[in-house]
């Protein structure tokens, strides 16, 4: 019991701890562009539930702190439905509490009487906090720390796998995927991945000269130590690379910012195109976690960088790093998953905005109250959708199938 306690903490501790610091991230992002345009806010709040602490600054802002560490939200002045976005009846109605309540003109300090292209920079600044605090680790760990590239060398080829047949050998490097470059030859093991049963074409140097290979992945089920148990593409390489090979790159602070853009790029290319093979049939969508594997992944990740050195000082200090990248990483994902348009999502809120630019009217309130229920549902699916493959990944139904024997 001890022992499955101590593994609790360590998958739900830095689990939450990430996830505050990068959803309190976004909410500042809100607030910091709410504040610029001089809207007026009545609350910040890092965590849920009952406050075990509160401020209220000169602004009139409470600053508070809840006891639920599952991130946090930003409370405008005057919110008056879910969707955020009221009609004109419903901005008529705010107006004139306001005006009764507070006097003529003080309706132009709200959100909802700012300027369209105003509200939905204040709603888009949460995202774009997201990606700048990625761009911000990502450009401290490349120049402070640097990174280790591997080239992918082929150790060993799987005899009758895909690889074998399409003619890879012991000793080939694969310089190329698809005629993109790679650096590392973990690029080519993500690439693989995303591709079962897709033809990839393979540039590689062999001796003095370079092949061209084109071999097909196959979807084979893997127990993956980061993201549990799921099928994946593999073509039945080893790959490694020498001692003399390996280089540690640290980069300028400029190249490193260009290398941190680059990397939340290959992030959100890589969930599109997971998407889009999941809608095509490609992939059955097995990838996806939800918080539960978000969890078990930053527990595992914990439990790595602890292992590496048990050196109490190296291992706090590779525990850092490790959830510092981890934090980047989410803080792409959630960026990229508020900008989806759906209507309970910032996304959703920009799509309403983009609406009244064009119509110059806010979309009726009936019609947002029924776009915000379904996108309420389609969250609630996909997170359903995601818990269970957790679940499956954590082998607990094989598990519970057993105690039942």
């Amino acid at each position: 019991m001890i022992a499955f306690l101590g593994q609790a903490l360590t998958y739900v501790v830095p689990f939450l701890l990430v996830l505050t610091v990068v959803v309190t991230i976004h909410e500042l992002g809100h607030f910091l562009t709410a504040r610029a345009f001089g809207v007026k806010i009545e609350r910040f709040a890092v965590g849920f539930g009952r406050a075990i602490f509160r401020r209220v600054d000169k602004q009139g802002v409470e600053w508070r702190v809840g006891w639920l560490p599952l991130g946090g939200y930003v409370k405008f002045a005057g919110d008056l439905d879910d969707t955020g976005v009221p009609d004109a009846k419903g901005l008529e109605a705010l107006r004139q509490r306001i005006t009764a309540e507070e006097g003529a003109g003080a309706e132009r300090d709200y959100l909802y009487f700012k300027p369209v292209w105003q509200r939905a920079l204040v709603v888009a600044g949460g995202p774009f906090a997201n990606f700048l605090l990625a761009i911000a680790i990502f450009t401290v760990l490349f120049s402070v720390v640097g990174v280790t590239q591997r080239p992918a060398r082929v150790f060993e080829v799987s005899p009758e796998s895909p690889a074998a047949v399409a003619g890879f050998q012991a000793g080939d490097i694969i310089t190329h995927v698809n005629g993109r470059l790679i650096e590392d030859s973990s690029e080519v093991t993500r690439f693989v991945a995303l591709n079962s049963a897709t033809p990839v074409t393979f540039l590689v140097e062999r001796g003095e000269g370079t092949q061209t290979i084109v071999a097909t992945p196959e979807r084979v089920e893997v127990d993956d130590p980061i993201g549990g148990r799921v099928r994946m593409g593999r073509i039945g390489l080893v790959l490694g690379s020498t001692r003399d090979e390996v280089r540690h790159i640290r980069y300028n602070p400029i190249e490193a910012v260009g290398k941190g853009a680059e990397e939340i790029g290959d992030i959100i290319g890589t969930t599109l195109t997971y998407i889009g093979r999941i809608f095509t049939g490609r992939e059955n969508g097995d990838q996806f976690s939800g918080p539960l594997g978000i969890a078990r992944a930053s527990g595992a990740l914990t439990n790595a960088a602890v292992d590496v050195n048990p050196d109490p000082r190296v291992a706090a200090i590779n525990l850092a790093l490790t959830l510092t990248s981890f934090a980047a990483i989410l803080s792409v994902g959630i960026g990229f998953l508020n900008l989806l348009p759906i209507p309970v999502l910032d996304g959703g809120h920009l799509m309403f905005y983009a609406y009244e630019a064009v119509a110059r009217r806010p979309l009726d309130a009936r019609i947002q109250a029924a776009g915000y229920r379904v996108g309420l549902a389609m969250l609630a699916c996909l997170m359903l959708f995601a818990t269970w493959n957790d679940l499956q990944k954590l082998n607990l139904f094989k598990f519970l199938g057993g105690l039942a024997t």
